[in-house]
């Protein structure tokens, strides 16, 4: 008798956007029945393999892919992702995709509709066929009740809880009757924890029906109860891939950020001192949307580099945006023991605190100003450097050889490639565009710099070198910095602690010498990691 086909054969898939390789030979199969469970820390490459597996037209627009995908023992091609359903292929996104003003039953049943005979098909053929309701009805129940729930099919989507959204979403993909492979990119993330037990249990079943099961999730206690096997993707390859049976949530979180840090990066925190505290936040929330903060404590001393690290989504990057005054936001702060007054951007500008937002397009620079004009802007604004003045000061002009001059020494400090001071920002690379936010923002000479994302999207060296003058500034001026960040790594490499927030609300705080794992439980939301070390961090 001979071995089994597999359901779903990955050969040696690779992808590269404009340059940046985010995939580089992946390969693993999946059988019919089978529950896969596909982690990896935010950009190791999930989403990119699933969009590639469904055929998103993003993958075709961008040169498509290297390597295989094999449905039993066949290459397939997709075009696009009717293309993966006509090929049995369900996926359920993150973002929901449901339309707002139709039923529970409208939604699971779009473009799959029953429909029923009437007079008018005689004169104007198949397209004036009337909806048959009652089996529409009947299919959206069964397909509601497979998987455990209770959600009143006539129920309109605007009038749904967040948790009967998702199981909505996955109910249209159980009712489609060629269904064989189900992809679920952190179905549980809008769940409460009894509604994801009840998803779990649904999720065998169709398991047992011989569905395959690809299910994406930062949860690994959930990974560990419903998966057969588990595939480890870190920066675009596959580092591990195991029997759920054989392993642990420990051991899946230290393959997931456990790397090697490059010889030279790890930062010697043990000479370090710090002063009193300088900012001290407490019981702050930011309600920015995708990033909502729930209730964070804590304290950054003087001269430190305090890091947030965590999953997206999470709230990181809320944290510094609410106290710079970007989103609403409410608790209390404080600046050397002054009131930080909230939702008033500039009042955290004067107080002595500067910002560089993760949208440095949108919020960052002046795109269609030049890069002098650019770095200079904040601190002329606020602090009124780089203007001349005449009558105490009734009469005021710009300082343009100041400006200049400025502009000249930031230019070669950060190595931002360009024509000169006057090139418009708009005109340069994503690194150095981002170099440009940098200098804007060391040109008030902060003395607390939040820093969000600031390698996202740039290359390799131009990562290393904001990284060092982030350092350098820090031991030359005694800047303290708060820097947020998706890349663990990153963070500890530069960092003296690391807050890591999860669902709103800081899990841990520990000295950036500890383990990558222990880090990684923290962002599973798992607290069993050494309680001594964080309580003396804290």
């Amino acid at each position: 008798m001979g071995v089994q086909e597999p359901l779903l054969r990955i050969e040696h898939v690779g992808k590269e956007y404009f340059g940046n390789r985010v995939l580089s030979d992946v390969s693993f199969s999946l059988n019919a029945g089978e529950v896969m469970g596909f982690v990896g820390e935010n950009g190791a490459g999930k989403s990119t393999l699933m969009n590639i597996l469904f055929g998103m037209p993003v993958i075709q627009q961008t040169g498509g892919f290297e390597g295989k995908i094999l449905l039993e023992g066949e290459e397939v091609h997709f075009a696009s992702p009717f293309d993966a359903l006509d090929a049995g292929i369900g996926m359920v996104h993150q973002e929901f995709s449901l339309i707002p003003g139709f039923s529970a039953a409208e939604n699971i049943l779009l473009n799959r509709e029953s429909t029923k005979y009437n007079l008018l098909v005689e004169v104007f053929d198949q397209r004036l066929k009337t909806l048959d309701r009652p089996v529409m009805k009947a299919r959206a129940e069964k397909a509601i009740s497979t998987l455990g729930v209770e959600i009143d099919s006539d129920t309109l989507c605007t009038e749904m809880p967040v948790g009967h959204k998702q199981f909505t979403e996955i109910a249209r993909e159980i009712d489609r009757t060629k269904t064989r492979l189900l992809v679920l990119d952190e179905p549980t993330a809008v769940l409460t924890e009894s509604e994801a037990q009840i998803l779990i249990a649904a999720l065998r079943k169709l398991a047992s029906q011989g569905i395959a099961i690809i299910f994406i999730s930062h949860r690994l206690q959930e990974i560990i109860d419903l998966c057969d096997k588990i595939v480890v993707l870190r920066d675009g390859h596959v580092i591990q891939e195991a029997r759920t049976c054989e392993t642990n949530v420990r051991q899946i979180a230290n393959w997931m950020v456990g790397r090697k840090m490059e010889e030279g990066a790890a930062h010697e925190v043990a000479s370090r001192s710090f002063g009193e505290p300088v900012l001290e936040v407490e019981n702050l929330w930011v309600d920015m949307p995708g990033e909502t903060v729930r209730d964070v404590s804590f304290q950054v001393r003087k001269g430190e580099i305090f890091g947030f690290g965590g999953l997206a989504g999470q709230g990181k990057l809320g944290i510094a945006n609410g106290i710079m005054g970007l989103y609403p936001a409410g608790g209390h702060a404080a600046l050397r023991g002054q009131k930080v007054v909230l939702n008033a951007p500039q009042k955290s500008l004067e107080m002595g605190m500067a910002f560089v937002s993760e949208d440095r397009r949108g919020v960052g620079l002046l795109l269609e100003e030049g890069i002098d004009w650019n770095i200079v802007f904040t601190a002329m604004q606020i602090q009124e450097k780089f203007i001349k003045k005449l009558a105490g000061g009734l009469v005021k002009w710009r300082d343009d050889s100041a400006i200049e001059a400025c502009a000249k020494e930031y230019i070669q400090a950060l190595e931002i490639r360009c024509t000169g001071p006057q090139q418009r920002a708009i005109e340069l690379s994503g690194g150095n565009q981002q170099k440009v936010c940098l200098a804007k923002a060391f040109a008030v000479r902060p003395e607390v710099l939040f820093v969000s994302e600031p390698t996202r999207g740039i290359d390799v060296g131009a990562k290393k070198l904001v990284l060092d003058t982030l350092r350098r500034y820090n031991e030359e001026y005694g800047t303290t910095i708060v820097m947020t960040s998706s890349e663990l790594e990153e963070l500890r490499a530069i960092c003296d602690r690391i807050a890591i927030v999860d669902e709103g609300r800081i899990s841990g705080t520990l000295p950036a010498t500890a383990p990558a794992e222990e880090f990684g439980l923290l962002m599973m939301g798992q607290v069993d990691v050494d309680a001594e070390r964080v309580k003396a961090c804290e």
